[in-house]
This record gives structure tokens, C-alpha cells and sequence, in this order.
């Protein structure tokens, strides 16, 4: 592993914050729906709990599933390929969906797992991230709700990770990387 420090960007009370903004927003939009929430494991995670527990709070009951799809791996920049390694088993036809992941980069992701839930014929998909880097997209995908901007950086914590690490810290951080 590289050697690399982290750079606190976002705090622990500053993402509960942003989150219950989020959570209210989205409670007023989907009021009195039959909302379904589907994660993108794994940075998503600790997101999306916290997510629907703010709009359960808000007073919104829904239902939760997860899809898991892959594009890095161990490195840090996109394979630029997606693959799928779970696909939902909760059935959303005919039924809206609102899509939850960690963080919008290329688009690539979020684009191909909208498309792939669009086969699956949901009333409509909206779509949250917590984290979007404008800076770096290659797809034309922009998200619904937003928790924070981001600018061109490697970013860990809150269910977001460097090689698997890292996805427990409360906060978020930027990696600066050293040279060996």
C-alpha cells in the first residue's frame, strides 16, 4: 500500500447534518408512496442506514434492498467497467425506487444500475449519493439529492474505502498520497 496521510473534510456532526437535510427532502417528495430504497454495497452501507433511519423519522416507512456492483477493485481509480455481483430480489414494478450510493465519480455506475433497474419496471428511480465529484464525469448522470460536492480527490470513511480500509471511520477524509 502507498503511504498516504488523511485529511479530515467533513465531520462526524456536519454529515448527521446533511443527511437529516437529505432525509427531510426526500421524505416530502415521496410522501404516502410505497418507497423502495436499494443500496449499492458496499460503500453505500453506513449511508443508507443512517438515511433510512432520518426518514423513517421524517415520517416515511419504506422497503430496503442492495445490489452490489464492482468497478475498482483494490485501486483507486475506476476499472471503467461495471459489473454486477447482486442484483435485488425485492420485486419494484410498478413502484418507486430511490437508488443510494456512496459516491457519484464517472456516472458509469450509477448509469448502468439505473438502466438495469429500469428493466425491472419501477413507477420511477430517483437516485442519492452522499458524496458527488462533478469534476470527474464521463457519463452524463447527475443525482436527485446530494449530500456534499466534492472536488477531483480520493475521499475515505463513512462506508467509503482505500483497499477495503477505512469504511468505519465516522468522518470523511481526503487521502493525500506521498511519493515512496
Amino acid at each position: 500500500m502507498r503511504k498516504f496521510s488523511i485529511v479530515p473534510m467533513f465531520t462526524e456532526m456536519q454529515i448527521a447534518q446533511r443527511v437529516d437535510q437529505v432525509a427531510d427532502d426526500i421524505a416530502k417528495d415521496f410522501k404516502g408512496q410505497d418507497l423502495i430504497m436499494i443500496g449499492l454495497l458496499t460503500g453505500s452501507f453506513i449511508f443508507l442506514a443512517d438515511l433510512m433511519r432520518a426518514i423513517h423519522a421524517h415520517g416515511l416507512i419504506l422497503q430496503v434492498d442492495f445490489m452490489t456492483v464492482s468497478s475498482y477493485g483494490a485501486a483507486t481509480e475506476s476499472s471503467g467497467i461495471v459489473k454486477m455481483l447482486k442484483d435485488i430480489h425485492i420485486n419494484v414494478r410498478d413502484r418507486p425506487v430511490l437508488l443510494v450510493d456512496d459516491i457519484l465519480d464517472s456516472g458509469r455506475t450509477l448509469q448502468y444500475t439505473t438502466t438495469e433497474l429500469l428493466k425491472k419496471g419501477p413507477s420511477l428511480i430517483k437516485t442519492c449519493v452522499l458524496l458527488d465529484k462533478p469534476e470527474r464525469r464521463i457519463m452524463p448522470v447527475h443525482a436527485d439529492y446530494v449530500g456534499f460536492e466534492v472536488p477531483d480527490t480520493f475521499v475515505v470513511g463513512y462506508g467509503l474505502d482505500y483497499d477495503g480500509r477505512y469504511r468505519e471511520v465516522p468522518a470523511i477524509s481526503r487521502v493525500e498520497f506521498h511519493e515512496e
